[in-house]
């Protein structure tokens, strides 16, 4: 009986060892990959992204196309800071995609603060607007 009893807490040992390593392994994956300055979202605009530095909320649009060279540029979304510099940190800003295909939601993520991020081709459309 002590042997089964052992062996069952050797296998429920290996077991929990190998499921900590591999949650270990996830976390760090992601925590490199929201350790990154500039992160690239899709929008429903198949030629259109935002370009977002996650250390202080800057935004651009970025158009890319497979005809032309005129077709390929960036232009801004958002050039003010969200954050002072020193307060500025890889990773701090998130975007989540609505429902709406012009809109974001911008999230700090140390923080908590949001915005409703508006992109569009016409720049007296696009904006950055606190959710209070």
């Amino acid at each position: 009986m002590k042997k089964i009893l052992l062996f069952l807490f050797i296998q429920f040992s290996i077991t929990v060892g190998g499921y900590t390593q591999n949650q270990t392994e996830k976390f760090d994956t992601l925590k490199n990959r929201t350790n990154t300055v500039y992160e690239i979202y899709p929008t429903t605009n198949m030629w259109n992204f935002i370009k977002l530095n996650t250390r202080n909320g800057k935004m651009k649009i970025v158009q890319y196309t497979i005809k032309n060279d005129n077709g390929r540029f960036e232009y801004s979304l958002n050039e003010t800071e969200l954050v002072s510099i020193d307060k500025e940190v890889n990773g701090r800003f998130k975007l989540q995609p609505t429902q709406n295909s012009y809109n974001f939601i911008l999230l700090d993520q140390i923080d908590g603060r949001i915005w409703q991020v508006q992109w569009s081709f016409e720049a007296n459309n696009r904006f950055v607007i606190p959710i209070e």
